[in-house]
């Protein structure tokens, strides 16, 4: 029977069947050769050049095995580090999406007998996190990237600094509370007395003042209008603010409270989401230019609409026009003159003293400005080096 033809619908189901998943029994590792059918797997192991590759694996059969065995475990790795990342995920998921490509090295020919052999292995090695649930097991990637652990770790700096304001702010609270309290005298317990009348025709008086307490019986109902006109003109005295005697009044813990969260507001007013200004050095940081320009500094030229600049690059000297996203702020050497670029000393020259890399901000001395010869500590972000 001759060859059937191109087009005819036997020749294109056999293509289709050629290349799509075939059945993992009739696959031969050695010769990285997918069979159609169990006849065409009997073919093949009767091939010359199948015992020709069964003569080499007998000669050093750990070797071969060792060798699919690690292509196996980095292309899963690999996989699962790009495709999911630190997510957790089921296993078998992770082992369809491999064996969904043909050419992939197949689990029969590696030193590991079933998938849960490898995910223990895996999680043995170090490599991932592995949990065995009702449902099957779960793994999830470690990342032990360099870079990451380094980004991770500035994460947890940074929060563990805001709980540290925090917790130096709810002390602060409490202790202004507790002053507040303190300042206050304790009210004295009243003591109850029996009413009583030495005699019949002698009329009681209550004294409605401060001491809200009875007044004796002895004494006359005009008292109470006598002290009130004595009191009168003392009251309505007025201090003299001169008068060095007079005390300060004392702020409640309320009041600082109001205080503090004032100037947090106006420290945030002053704040823009914009922040490029004329003869600064900035750096390029977007890879759309090519590398060329990537990590180059520049020097800014002209601000546009606040958020756009034309730069002029110091190495070439070509000029750009740029994004504020597109470039980042230069932290020069201690002892450089810098320029403060947000914040409430905006637009203020000043020279940096030293950079403190667990708040991840720089001591400057202003230089110019009404605040001249002040001391600050702004945010790497706010300020850059003077061109």
């Amino acid at each position: 029977m001759g060859k059937a033809d191109f087009l005819s619908p036997k020749a294109i189901s056999n293509r289709i069947k050629a290349k799509g998943l075939q059945k993992l029994r009739w696959y031969c590792q050695m010769c990285q050769k997918q069979c159609r059918d169990e006849n065409g797997f009997k073919c093949h192991c009767m091939s010359e050049s199948h015992q020709r590759q069964l003569l080499l694996a007998s000669e050093n059969p750990m070797k071969f095995m060792d060798y699919f065995s690690d292509e196996f475990k980095s292309d899963f790795v690999e996989l699962l580090r790009r495709r999911f990342g630190t997510k957790r995920v089921h296993n078998n998921i992770v082992y369809n999406e491999y064996i969904s490509d043909r050419e992939h090295v197949h689990m029969n020919s590696t030193q590991w007998e079933t998938l849960t052999d490898f995910t223990k292995w895996l999680g043995r090695e170090g490599l991932c996190k592995v949990d065995e649930t009702p449902k099957g097991w779960y793994i999830q990637y470690i990342d032990r990237d360099p870079e990451t652990i380094r980004r991770q770790e500035e994460q947890a700096r940074k929060k563990k600094q805001e709980l540290d304001d925090e917790e130096r702010s709810a002390k602060f609270i409490e202790e202004q509370v507790r002053r507040g309290r303190g300042g206050k005298e304790p009210e004295e317990t009243p003591v109850f007395t029996e009413l009583k009348r030495e005699s019949e025709e002698e009329k009681v008086a209550f004294n409605l003042g401060a001491s809200s307490s009875l007044a004796g019986c002895s004494r006359p109902s005009s008292a109470l209008g006598a002290s009130a006109l004595k009191a009168a003109p003392s009251s309505g005295k007025r201090k003299d603010p001169s008068d060095p005697r007079g005390e300060k009044k004392r702020k409640s813990a309320l009041e600082e409270i109001m205080e503090m969260e004032e100037k947090k507001k106006k420290k945030q007013s002053a704040r823009t989401d914009y922040w490029l200004q004329p003869n600064i050095v900035v750096k390029v940081v977007t890879k759309r230019l090519g590398e060329k320009y990537h990590k180059k500094k520049a020097i800014v030229m002209e601000v546009r609409d606040h958020y756009g600049a034309v730069v002029k690059m110091i190495d070439s000297g070509d000029k750009l026009k740029l994004d504020q996203n597109h470039v980042e702020t230069v932290i020069p050497a201690p002892g450089k003159r810098v320029v403060v670029l947000n914040g409430p000393y905006r637009d203020t020259e000043a020279v940096l003293e030293g950079i403190q890399e667990k708040k991840f901000s720089a001591s400057l001395t202003l230089d110019s400005g009404p605040h001249k010869g002040k001391r600050v500590d702004v945010a790497y972000e706010d300020f850059s080096k003077q061109a």
